[in-house]
Protein backbone atom coordinates (compact mmCIF):
# COMPACT_ATOMS: atom_id res chain seq x y z
CA UNK A 1 0.00 0.00 0.00
CA UNK A 2 1.49 3.36 -0.98
CA UNK A 3 -0.36 5.42 1.64
CA UNK A 4 -3.70 5.53 3.38
CA UNK A 5 -6.37 6.68 0.92
CA UNK A 6 -10.09 6.48 1.63
CA UNK A 7 -11.69 7.98 -1.46
CA UNK A 8 -10.87 6.72 -4.96
CA UNK A 9 -12.19 8.81 -7.86
CA UNK A 10 -12.35 7.00 -11.21
CA UNK A 11 -12.68 8.34 -14.70
CA UNK A 12 -15.27 6.33 -16.66
CA UNK A 13 -14.52 6.25 -20.40
CA UNK A 14 -11.47 4.15 -21.34
CA UNK A 15 -10.59 3.71 -17.66
CA UNK A 16 -13.45 1.41 -16.65
CA UNK A 17 -15.86 1.42 -19.60
CA UNK A 18 -14.22 0.45 -22.92
CA UNK A 19 -15.04 3.58 -24.90
CA UNK A 20 -12.85 2.68 -27.89
CA UNK A 21 -14.63 -0.62 -28.47
CA UNK A 22 -18.13 0.40 -27.40
CA UNK A 23 -18.27 3.66 -29.33
CA UNK A 24 -17.10 1.95 -32.52
CA UNK A 25 -19.71 -0.79 -32.13
CA UNK A 26 -22.43 1.80 -31.55
CA UNK A 27 -21.34 3.84 -34.55
CA UNK A 28 -21.28 0.74 -36.77
CA UNK A 29 -24.92 0.07 -35.84
CA UNK A 30 -25.80 3.73 -36.38
CA UNK A 31 -24.04 3.97 -39.73
CA UNK A 32 -25.75 0.81 -40.99
CA UNK A 33 -29.13 2.13 -39.88
CA UNK A 34 -28.83 5.42 -41.74
CA UNK A 35 -26.44 4.68 -44.63
CA UNK A 36 -26.77 0.95 -45.28
CA UNK A 37 -26.84 1.46 -49.04
CA UNK A 38 -24.08 4.07 -49.18
CA UNK A 39 -20.94 3.25 -51.16
CA UNK A 40 -18.78 4.79 -48.44
CA UNK A 41 -17.05 2.12 -46.29
CA UNK A 42 -17.78 2.44 -42.60
CA UNK A 43 -14.08 2.56 -41.73
CA UNK A 44 -13.65 5.79 -43.70
CA UNK A 45 -16.72 7.36 -42.12
CA UNK A 46 -15.54 6.39 -38.64
CA UNK A 47 -12.01 7.69 -39.16
CA UNK A 48 -13.35 11.07 -40.24
CA UNK A 49 -15.92 11.23 -37.47
CA UNK A 50 -13.36 10.27 -34.80
CA UNK A 51 -10.90 12.95 -35.90
CA UNK A 52 -13.58 15.65 -35.95
CA UNK A 53 -15.14 14.47 -32.69
CA UNK A 54 -11.79 14.48 -30.86
CA UNK A 55 -11.11 18.04 -31.98
CA UNK A 56 -14.58 19.25 -30.98
CA UNK A 57 -14.36 17.55 -27.58
CA UNK A 58 -11.08 19.37 -26.95
CA UNK A 59 -12.85 22.62 -27.77
CA UNK A 60 -15.73 21.66 -25.48
CA UNK A 61 -13.37 20.87 -22.60
CA UNK A 62 -11.76 24.29 -23.12
CA UNK A 63 -15.29 25.74 -22.98
CA UNK A 64 -14.95 27.21 -26.47
CA UNK A 65 -18.13 25.52 -27.74
CA UNK A 66 -21.38 24.33 -26.21
CA UNK A 67 -22.94 20.85 -26.17
CA UNK A 68 -25.39 21.68 -28.98
CA UNK A 69 -22.55 22.78 -31.25
CA UNK A 70 -20.52 19.66 -30.50
CA UNK A 71 -23.28 17.17 -31.27
CA UNK A 72 -24.35 19.05 -34.40
CA UNK A 73 -20.92 19.75 -35.88
CA UNK A 74 -19.37 16.33 -35.39
CA UNK A 75 -21.92 14.77 -37.73
CA UNK A 76 -22.46 17.80 -39.97
CA UNK A 77 -18.76 18.07 -40.77
CA UNK A 78 -18.46 14.31 -41.30
CA UNK A 79 -21.42 14.40 -43.70
CA UNK A 80 -19.86 17.32 -45.57
CA UNK A 81 -16.49 15.60 -45.87
CA UNK A 82 -18.04 12.51 -47.48
CA UNK A 83 -20.87 14.30 -49.33
CA UNK A 84 -23.57 12.44 -47.40
CA UNK A 85 -27.11 13.82 -47.27
CA UNK A 86 -30.66 12.96 -46.28
CA UNK A 87 -30.01 12.64 -42.55
CA UNK A 88 -30.14 15.39 -39.93
CA UNK A 89 -27.06 15.53 -37.67
CA UNK A 90 -29.22 15.71 -34.55
CA UNK A 91 -31.17 12.62 -35.60
CA UNK A 92 -28.05 10.54 -36.15
CA UNK A 93 -26.53 11.81 -32.92
CA UNK A 94 -29.59 10.82 -30.89
CA UNK A 95 -29.62 7.31 -32.39
CA UNK A 96 -25.88 6.92 -31.81
CA UNK A 97 -26.05 7.99 -28.15
CA UNK A 98 -28.92 5.59 -27.56
CA UNK A 99 -26.94 2.72 -29.05
CA UNK A 100 -23.77 3.66 -27.19
CA UNK A 101 -25.56 3.57 -23.84
CA UNK A 102 -26.51 -0.06 -24.56
CA UNK A 103 -22.89 -1.20 -24.88
CA UNK A 104 -21.48 -3.14 -21.92
CA UNK A 105 -17.83 -3.96 -22.56
CA UNK A 106 -15.49 -2.99 -19.73
CA UNK A 107 -11.73 -2.63 -19.69
CA UNK A 108 -9.99 -5.86 -18.74
CA UNK A 109 -9.83 -6.15 -14.96
CA UNK A 110 -12.25 -3.28 -14.28
CA UNK A 111 -14.90 -5.25 -12.44
CA UNK A 112 -12.32 -7.29 -10.55
CA UNK A 113 -10.51 -4.23 -9.22
CA UNK A 114 -13.76 -2.54 -8.17
CA UNK A 115 -14.81 -5.65 -6.25
CA UNK A 116 -11.36 -5.78 -4.64
CA UNK A 117 -11.50 -2.12 -3.57
CA UNK A 118 -15.03 -2.40 -2.21
CA UNK A 119 -14.02 -5.38 -0.08
CA UNK A 120 -11.18 -3.28 1.31
CA UNK A 121 -13.69 -0.57 2.26
CA UNK A 122 -12.51 2.14 -0.09
CA UNK A 123 -15.17 4.71 -0.95
CA UNK A 124 -15.48 4.83 -4.73
CA UNK A 125 -16.67 7.70 -6.91
CA UNK A 126 -16.84 8.61 -10.60
CA UNK A 127 -15.70 11.90 -12.15
CA UNK A 128 -16.48 11.85 -15.86
CA UNK A 129 -16.74 14.22 -18.79
CA UNK A 130 -19.78 13.56 -20.92
CA UNK A 131 -23.47 14.01 -21.38
CA UNK A 132 -25.51 13.00 -18.36
CA UNK A 133 -28.22 11.14 -20.29
CA UNK A 134 -25.54 8.82 -21.72
CA UNK A 135 -23.15 8.47 -18.79
CA UNK A 136 -25.83 7.42 -16.31
CA UNK A 137 -27.17 4.83 -18.75
CA UNK A 138 -23.67 3.45 -19.37
CA UNK A 139 -23.20 2.93 -15.65
CA UNK A 140 -26.57 1.21 -15.32
CA UNK A 141 -26.25 -1.01 -18.39
CA UNK A 142 -22.69 -2.12 -17.65
CA UNK A 143 -23.41 -2.93 -14.01
CA UNK A 144 -20.88 -0.40 -12.74
CA UNK A 145 -23.23 1.91 -10.89
CA UNK A 146 -23.57 -0.28 -7.80
CA UNK A 147 -19.89 0.18 -6.96
CA UNK A 148 -20.00 3.97 -6.59
CA UNK A 149 -21.19 6.22 -3.80
CA UNK A 150 -21.15 9.38 -5.95
CA UNK A 151 -21.21 10.03 -9.68
CA UNK A 152 -20.01 13.44 -10.84
CA UNK A 153 -20.69 14.26 -14.50
CA UNK A 154 -19.29 17.38 -16.11
CA UNK A 155 -22.63 18.37 -17.62
CA UNK A 156 -24.23 18.36 -14.16
CA UNK A 157 -21.37 20.26 -12.56
CA UNK A 158 -21.17 22.67 -15.53
CA UNK A 159 -17.39 22.30 -15.72
CA UNK A 160 -15.49 19.52 -17.55
CA UNK A 161 -12.21 18.02 -16.42
CA UNK A 162 -9.48 19.22 -16.17
CA UNK A 163 -11.26 22.22 -14.66
CA UNK A 164 -10.38 22.93 -11.03
CA UNK A 165 -14.05 23.36 -10.14
CA UNK A 166 -15.20 19.81 -10.96
CA UNK A 167 -12.53 18.30 -8.71
CA UNK A 168 -13.33 20.78 -5.96
CA UNK A 169 -17.05 20.03 -6.22
CA UNK A 170 -16.48 16.26 -6.15
CA UNK A 171 -14.17 16.29 -3.14
CA UNK A 172 -16.34 18.69 -1.14
CA UNK A 173 -19.53 16.79 -1.99
CA UNK A 174 -17.88 13.58 -0.80
CA UNK A 175 -16.88 15.17 2.53
CA UNK A 176 -13.31 14.13 1.80
CA UNK A 177 -9.93 15.68 2.52
CA UNK A 178 -7.48 16.06 -0.34
CA UNK A 179 -4.91 13.90 1.44
CA UNK A 180 -7.40 11.01 1.47
CA UNK A 181 -8.18 11.21 -2.26
CA UNK A 182 -6.77 9.48 -5.32
CA UNK A 183 -7.78 10.05 -8.96
CA UNK A 184 -7.51 7.17 -11.46
CA UNK A 185 -7.69 7.85 -15.18
CA UNK A 186 -6.39 7.21 -18.69
CA UNK A 187 -6.09 10.80 -19.95
CA UNK A 188 -2.87 12.54 -18.93
CA UNK A 189 -4.10 16.10 -19.36
CA UNK A 190 -7.73 15.71 -18.35
CA UNK A 191 -7.43 13.29 -15.43
CA UNK A 192 -3.87 13.46 -14.15
CA UNK A 193 -2.87 17.08 -14.75
CA UNK A 194 -6.34 18.15 -13.66
CA UNK A 195 -6.02 16.23 -10.40
CA UNK A 196 -2.48 17.49 -9.84
CA UNK A 197 -3.42 21.12 -10.34
CA UNK A 198 -6.26 20.69 -7.86
CA UNK A 199 -3.84 19.10 -5.40
CA UNK A 200 -4.61 15.38 -5.15
CA UNK A 201 -2.58 12.28 -5.93
CA UNK A 202 -3.35 10.19 -9.01
CA UNK A 203 -2.76 6.94 -10.85
CA UNK A 204 -2.28 7.13 -14.61
CA UNK A 205 -3.23 4.22 -16.88
CA UNK A 206 -2.07 5.26 -20.38
CA UNK A 207 -4.50 4.26 -23.11
CA UNK A 208 -1.63 4.49 -25.55
CA UNK A 209 1.33 2.56 -24.18
CA UNK A 210 3.67 4.93 -26.05
CA UNK A 211 2.06 8.07 -24.64
CA UNK A 212 4.43 10.85 -23.71
CA UNK A 213 4.02 12.29 -20.25
CA UNK A 214 6.08 13.75 -17.46
CA UNK A 215 6.65 16.65 -15.18
CA UNK A 216 9.04 18.44 -17.53
CA UNK A 217 6.37 19.94 -19.80
CA UNK A 218 5.24 22.44 -17.19
CA UNK A 219 1.68 21.08 -16.87
CA UNK A 220 2.38 19.32 -13.59
CA UNK A 221 3.07 22.01 -11.01
CA UNK A 222 2.30 20.45 -7.63
CA UNK A 223 4.29 17.79 -5.82
CA UNK A 224 1.38 15.40 -5.44
CA UNK A 225 2.19 11.78 -6.22
CA UNK A 226 1.55 10.48 -9.74
CA UNK A 227 1.77 6.71 -10.11
CA UNK A 228 1.79 4.98 -13.48
CA UNK A 229 0.50 1.46 -14.18
CA UNK A 230 -0.02 -0.54 -17.36
CA UNK A 231 -3.44 -2.01 -16.56
CA UNK A 232 -6.22 -1.18 -14.13
CA UNK A 233 -5.78 -4.48 -12.29
CA UNK A 234 -2.29 -3.26 -11.32
CA UNK A 235 -3.94 -0.99 -8.76
CA UNK A 236 -3.84 -4.02 -6.47
CA UNK A 237 -0.14 -3.36 -6.04
CA UNK A 238 -0.86 0.11 -4.69
CA UNK A 239 -4.10 -0.18 -2.73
Amino acid sequence: MIKKYRHIFFDLDNTLWDFEKNSKNAMQITFTHFFDDAELPFVHFFETYSRINDYLWDEYKKRNIQKKELIFLRFKQTFSTHKLSGVEPEEMNAFYLEEMAKQKDLKVGAQEILQYLKKRNYILHIITNGFKEVQYKKLETSGLKLFFKNIFISEDVKVPKPGFEIFEYAIKSSNARKSECLMVGDDWHVDIVGANQFGIDSIYIPLNKHAEYGRSNGEVKNKNKIYIVDEIIDLKGFL
